[in-house]
């Protein structure tokens, strides 16, 4: 039986059975004032100087930032975030990335086996594709910031 793949919250990034390199997180941007929103706002500007009137569009947010801030998780975190509460706790690494282009941060786990030892302040990642959990009926995807490598970048180029 095949297992239903599930985005951990609908909207807030592309369906990730895109080519890795096409995966986007998606906010809005208010076009009165351009303010770019993540997670989205699909009601108004939160923009307390925005002159109103704008409407928010859709947009894919910049697919490579550098590291603002890293941290190991070393506690269950809340919903969305889904997990047995009998199985063993497992740390994780935590990413707060700026997106300079979006003049905004974004906070986010890291790829499997990327640990604080991986990163500094200044570090450039990328975002990717994740699996969040999964049973025997379904995935929770999700978003990952991976450290950009040499490779990478030489691929893009």
């Amino acid at each position: 039986m095949a297992r239903t793949r599930r985005p951990v919250v609908a909207g807030w990034f592309t369906d990730d059975t895109v080519q890795e390199a096409e995966f986007r997180l998606l906010g809005t941007r208010c076009t009165a004032c351009a303010s770019v929103f993540f997670p989205r706002e699909d009601d108004w500007c939160r923009n307390p100087g925005c002159p109103g009137g704008g409407e928010l569009a859709e947009v894919p947010l910049s697919p490579r930032g550098r590291v603002w801030s890293y941290t190991d998780g070393r506690y269950r975190p809340p919903a969305p975030y889904v997990s047995d509460p009998d199985a063993p706790w497992e740390p994780y690494t935590l990413v707060a990335v700026e997106l300079a282009a979006e003049a905004m941060v974004v906070l986010g786990q890291a790829a499997p086996g990327v640990t604080t030892t991986d990163l500094a302040v200044g570090t450039e990642v990328e975002v990717v594709p994740g699996v969040l959990n999964e049973d025997e009926e379904h995935v929770w995807t999700t978003w990952n910031w991976r450290p950009v490598t040499t490779a990478d970048r030489e691929e893009r180029s």
